[in-house]
């Protein structure tokens, strides 16, 4: 069998999800490594994401070194990854999907709608803070960088009363037990691909596509086309308030799909079912773009564009 170079960022979630990727291969005789590679998202800790404002923020580095011939294959959570890849890239594998949902972890509070007025709730990402503004304008949402332990500590030290993260980072991690409420999709939709990871080669590398062809899940992957179908034709990244998340039901998929104003003033919600992922996406995300999405992200979009 081969030998197969992981790239994988350094935080404790991207090397636990190299490393299931890597148990998995080891199990069918590969021999495989894994290299750390730091992203611009990991250096620049200090900024909301929304300031960072960059599209592969947590993939690019990565992808040079793929390209580079520098690792063979790289692991991502795939609500990271751009929805337009080069041409000299390919998704060889998405995983079956993990909890989609967002969660609420507080010391204090058995959910979102126990907190009290005024409660710091805290949170890095646009998406997540427009939806908790609509659902609770009397919270103060306040913003959160780090790694998943790193926002558990701040959250433990006091410095927020609850925090919002993804359900599927706590559980990889084994710190399902502090989840106090799992937030359904219809008040916070997720991001689009989030629960799901995805395994990038170059598009040239036959042979270990191959390798990686037993790790992909046809209905995660058809699910997270759909969602990112719509990513793609609003023009979105992982930084701006837009939530999608599609599921199958009764045999045809269903997607939900949100865009709001950071504020909370304005959520655009919009869901309709079909059989085709990426023509659903585009269906979806045009239905917004009618319903006047495309103020919303212009409005959003001016100014992480201006801090490129």
């Amino acid at each position: 069998m081969s030998r197969l170079r992981i790239g994988s960022r350094g935080s404790q979630l991207a090397l636990w999800q190299a490393n299931h990727v890597a148990a998995q291969l080891q199990a069918r005789g590969h021999e495989v490594e894994i290299e750390i590679i730091k992203t611009t998202g990991d250096r620049a800790t200090s900024l909301a994401f929304a300031q960072v404002g960059t599209k592969g923020m947590f993939t690019k580095e990565i992808e040079e070194a793929l390209a580079e011939g520098r690792v063979d294959l790289a692991v991502h959570s795939l609500k990271d990854l751009p929805t337009e890849l080069l041409d000299s890239f390919a998704l060889a594998a998405i995983t079956r999907r993990e909890c989609p949902n967002d969660v609420l972890l507080s010391p204090r509070y058995a959910s979102l709608a126990g907190l009290p007025a005024g409660a710091r709730v805290g949170t890095g990402s646009l998406r997540r803070q427009a939806q908790l503004k609509a659902l609770r304008a009397d919270l103060r949402v306040e913003p959160l960088r780090g790694n998943v332990d790193t926002r558990i500590r701040k959250l433990e030290k006091g410095d927020y009363d609850a925090i919002v993260l993804a359900a599927a980072g706590l559980r990889r991690l084994g710190h399902a037990a502090m989840i106090c409420e799992t937030i359904s999709t219809e008040l916070m939709c997720p991001a689009a691909g989030q629960g799901a990871l995805a395994i990038e080669v170059r598009a040239a590398d036959k042979a270990t596509r191959v390798s990686l062809e037993f790790l992909d899940d046809a209905h995660s992957r058809a699910a997270t086309a759909c969602e990112r179908a719509l990513l793609e034709a609003l023009g979105g990244g992982c930084q701006v308030p837009i939530g999608a998340f599609a599921e199958f039901q009764e045999g045809c998929l269903r997607l939900q799909a949100v865009v709001a104003r950071p504020d909370g003033s304005t959520v655009l919600r919009e869901s309709q079912s079909g059989d085709h992922p990426h023509r659903l996406g585009v269906a979806v995300a045009e239905a917004l773009l009618r319903r006047g999405a495309d103020q919303i992200l212009r409005e959003v979009y001016g100014p992480i564009a201006d801090s490129q």
